[in-house]
């Protein structure tokens, strides 16, 4: 039987009937024929074409294979990912590149033996192929741009500056120093969306807002995504959460996501820490600390981050020539917003009743690196 044969036979069996013994029906046939495994993993590459062709990007992939399956699992991804970016060949942007770098990746060293990596190749095809259509992120691949959308300008000085201080505020056990460096960074994320519309206006700039995807990762997914949308709003974009596939995709101009990102890890690496110390004082005073605990303290958290978030932005100083640009912006991310997600439903957060928790949240919150902007001189 040739290469292709055997493959058929092991797809016929598991990817299109999902009981158990077909999977190992297929598995078999491929641990049976070594020389099928170069036919395989071309259909792998077909799979992972496939999915980009149903809006997904190569982050989305490794971050789902995750949530279904498992980290074995995850890395096969992230060869096959690999590999077909090789053999395509097209330049998809810069965004793109830097997702197919950073993905996993399993080297054939690490399989074990064959009918176990033919099961986990398997397994994973049957998830790539049953991937849903998402959103089309790329608006500039419907206009005979690559698919990977505009490319970002190299990283600002400025956005590098930001990153180290909320890096050191993040690193800090002093909580007026992760305070006074998180103000100094906040400072500067409001200086640089305004140098960046400034530019823009000048320029004539006319490219319009881009979208992301952020993950949003268990446990306590919903208080995250509300932290997400806070840090969102607060600088000039818009969210929205996909609970079933555990991302938020967020849409703005390039340097305020760059911003979204930034802020987002700092405080959710803050956020963690902080109700670390918090559990640790409650089981010191003979208290048990349970899920609801840590489900409330980060709902506070997110809601009071928010609060000062909102105020925060509302201070800044804005020049009345600057106002026309903003405003346009505004429209902007709200039509491209309104072109990916025509519906949109609202949800409550579960969970949210230990009254401890909420009030550490919440003190959380107030010490943690987000205070008034400092007015732009």
């Amino acid at each position: 039987m040739s290469t292709s044969g055997t493959v058929d036979r092991a797809f016929r069996s598991a990817l299109y009937d999902t009981g158990d013994d077909t999977l190992d029906t297929g598995a078999s046939l491929l641990a049976a024929d070594p020389a099928a495994d170069a036919e395989l993993a071309r259909r792998g590459e077909d799979f992972v074409a496939s999915a980009w062709q149903r809006g997904w990007q190569p982050a989305d992939v490794v971050r789902v294979v995750r949530r279904e399956l498992d980290e074995t699992h995850a890395r096969l991804a992230g060869s096959l990912i690999r590999a077909q970016a090789r053999r395509d060949g097209r330049a998809r942007g810069a965004r793109w590149e830097a997702q197919v770098a950073e993905v996993p990746t399993s080297e054939a060293a690490a399989r074990g033996d064959r009918f176990s990596y033919a099961t986990a190749v398997l397994e994973l095809y049957r998830l790539l192929l049953r991937l849903p259509a998402l959103e089309p992120l790329d608006e500039a691949a419907g206009a005979g741009e690559p698919p990977g959308g505009r490319e970002r300008k190299p990283q600002s000085r400025m956005l590098g500056r930001i990153r180290a201080l909320l890096a050191k505020a993040e690193a800090t056990g002093f909580p007026e120093e992760a305070e006074a460096l998180s103000a100094k960074a906040q400072e500067l994320m409001a200086r640089h969306s305004v140098d960046e519309a400034l530019l823009a206006a000048r320029a004539a700039v006319t490219e319009g807002p881009d979208a992301v995807r952020i993950g949003v990762d268990p446990p306590y997914e919903q208080a995250k995504a509300v932290l997400l949308d806070a840090v969102a709003a607060a600088n000039h974009c818009r969210a929205v959460w996909n609970e079933a596939f555990g991302f938020s995709t967020v849409v703005g101009f390039a340097s305020d996501l760059e911003a979204v990102e930034l802020l987002y890890t700092s405080l959710l690496v803050q956020a963690t820490g902080a109700m670390a110390r918090a559990e640790a004082a409650q089981r010191a005073g003979g208290r048990k600390r349970t899920k609801t605990f840590r489900q409330s303290f980060l709902a506070a958290y997110a809601h009071r981050v928010g609060v000062r978030l909102a105020a925060a932005a509302a201070e800044v100083p804005v020049g009345e020539d600057l106002l026309p640009v903003l405003a346009s912006r505004e429209v902007a991310v709200g039509e491209r917003m309104d072109r990916l997600f025509p519906e949109t439903t609202t949800t409550r957060l579960r969970g949210v009743s230990d009254v401890a928790g909420w009030e550490e949240g919440s003190r959380a919150a107030d010490a943690a690196q987000v205070r008034g902007r400092k007015r732009l001189p």
